[in-house]
């Protein structure tokens, strides 16, 4: 498709310009989970001081939710739950939760998007912050679902010996998951392929 709009700004664009650019999108939307695999790989071998690299310690968090069990949109999320560390210094896990939310049920985008704040629970006094954030959710209905997961998968994934599962294996339960969004703002019926 080398058919492009011919606006300068938006306020002249046309029908037929968004007709146009609505022909581009199913294809740039199917590479979205191409994109993601791209951006993970980038977390390979940056260790910023811990035990495993940002990979790997994404691997590992999902390799401890499939190994117990959790369904694949929630394995998913356990691989992405990190992804955002690149660009998101101070707010990864916003990150994370904002490339899932279409994609994810409520439950899981609210784990993902307060999961940084419930693992600080770990580390937090180290630092001379309050390891207790996490408390102003407890009577949120996702409190005990997050807890959970930074407890059981997230915090436990630092093991340099614990054996992973490579990021090939996730791959098709990303491809599945980021298939069609749940809910957009864009209309979805005009964006299928």
């Amino acid at each position: 498709m080398s058919q492009r709009a011919n606006f300068t700004h938006m306020s002249d664009s046309t029908a037929n310009d968004w007709a146009i650019i609505a022909q581009h999108f199913p294809g740039f939307s199917a590479g979205l989970p191409d994109r993601i695999l791209a951006h993970l790989k980038l977390l390979e071998g940056d260790f910023g001081g811990f035990p495993v690299d940002r990979l790997t310690h994404s691997l590992q968090t999902a390799t401890l939710a499939y190994n117990a069990g959790e369904d694949e949109e929630y394995v998913v999320c356990a691989l992405l739950h990190d992804i955002g560390d690149t660009l998101g210094a101070y707010n990864h896990a916003d990150i994370a939760a904002a490339i899932l939310k279409p994609f994810v049920s409520a439950e899981n985008h609210w784990m993902i998007e307060k999961h940084a704040m419930f693992q600080g629970y770990y580390f937090f006094h180290h630092l001379g912050m309050d390891r207790f954030l996490r408390e102003q959710f407890k009577d949120h209905p996702q409190y005990l679902r997050t807890l959970d997961f930074c407890a059981r998968y997230d915090a436990a994934a630092f093991d340099p010996e614990r054996v992973t599962l490579p990021l090939t294996f996730f791959e098709p339960m990303l491809r599945r998951v980021f298939a069609k969004p749940r809910q957009s703002l864009y209309k979805l019926e005009d964006c299928a392929e």
